[in-house]
């Protein structure tokens, strides 16, 4: 049942300033968890739900978190048939999660050959605010909602990399050229003309700036105003650190095809390091001390609510 006030409301931008979703989890089959090689991870998988909710009722009892419905949800994926809701975190498997919900969605066979382009201009997959209220409420209570996450600073140095030191078409002229205008004394013409080259200083100034020449993107956008983890009961915490064992526990509790595995590959620039803790190092120490604390600050909801160790 909807709250009256939400049934009569006639501006969408009202249906969920100050309102709750139920505390209830919803329950998943695990009948199959017994002494065998899910154990441990169902057991992690529990800590971390455990955790989150030890934080969010600690937060919330201090500080309410209030949004509008069709922007809490905006970053989640449905998929119907198995009937789960996604949060995308970029840059912490998204790319080949979506490939997964085409597959099980009956969109393609085989996450393996569904190109880059086609998850994620393709428009194959429904998110939640497309629907109208009464059909967001209703996958909100019954569906499997999971997430996954990473850590903060490498996930920020792996969007980094990824936009800024690859040849982009729209953050090269869109971030590149503001954040070269903005905090690069003397830039030549060339970088004010391409806003190709930006450095990870130059880009840590922009995000920690109040007034930035250009806004946020999702890519480096935190966790917690992502997929709103204190609001919305997510099921399932899956971790980018474990992230083939932990997807496909969760593809045996969802009812996935026996031979639906998550894939391995990276999804782009394979012939590059992969973002670890001694790459995110090396990137952090073009920082002053107070910019690399300041960035913890940024971060530092992702931190606790995910139970991550500050750098």
């Amino acid at each position: 049942q909807l709250p009256e006030q939400q049934k009569t409301s006639e501006s969408p931008l009202s249906w969920f300033r100050g309102v709750y979703l139920p505390p209830a989890l919803h329950p998943l089959n695990k009948t199959f968890v017994k002494d065998g090689e899910w154990q441990d991870i169902d057991s992690t998988q529990e800590k971390r739900r455990a955790f989150l909710q030890d934080f969010c009722r600690k937060y919330n009892s201090r500080k309410k978190l209030q949004t509008h419905l069709v922007h809490l949800v905006s970053r989640i994926y449905v998929e119907d048939r198995h009937k789960v809701l996604y949060c995308e975190v970029p840059k912490a498997g998204c790319s080949n999660w979506k490939r997964v919900l085409m597959v099980l969605s009956g969109l393609a066979a085989s996450a393996n050959n569904i190109s880059h382009d086609d998850v994620h201009y393709g428009k194959h997959l429904r998110k939640l605010d497309s629907y109208d209220l009464k059909g967001i409420y209703a996958r909100l209570n019954m569906y499997t909602k999971f997430i996954f996450v990473r850590d903060p600073m490498e996930r920020l140095v792996s969007a980094f990399r990824d936009k800024f030191e690859h040849p982009n078409s729209y953050y090269h002229p869109v971030f590149g050229k503001a954040i070269i205008k903005k905090y690069r004394h003397n830039a030549d013409e060339e970088a004010l003309k391409t806003g190709s080259g930006v450095k990870f200083k130059e880009f840590i100034q922009y995000l920690l700036d109040s007034h930035r020449p250009v806004g946020m993107d999702i890519h480096w956008e935190q966790v917690s105003k992502l997929c709103y983890p204190c609001l919305i009961n997510y099921d399932f915490i899956g971790k980018f650190e474990t992230l083939e064992e932990d997807a496909n526990y969760f593809l045996q509790l969802v009812g996935a095809p026996a031979n639906l595995k998550f894939p391995k590959f990276k999804d782009r620039h394979s012939s590059d390091e992969r973002t670890s803790t001694e790459v995110v190092r090396q990137y952090l120490k073009e920082l002053s001390k107070e910019e690399r604390q300041l960035t913890y600050d940024f971060y530092y909801l992702d931190y606790l609510m995910f139970n991550y160790t500050s750098p």
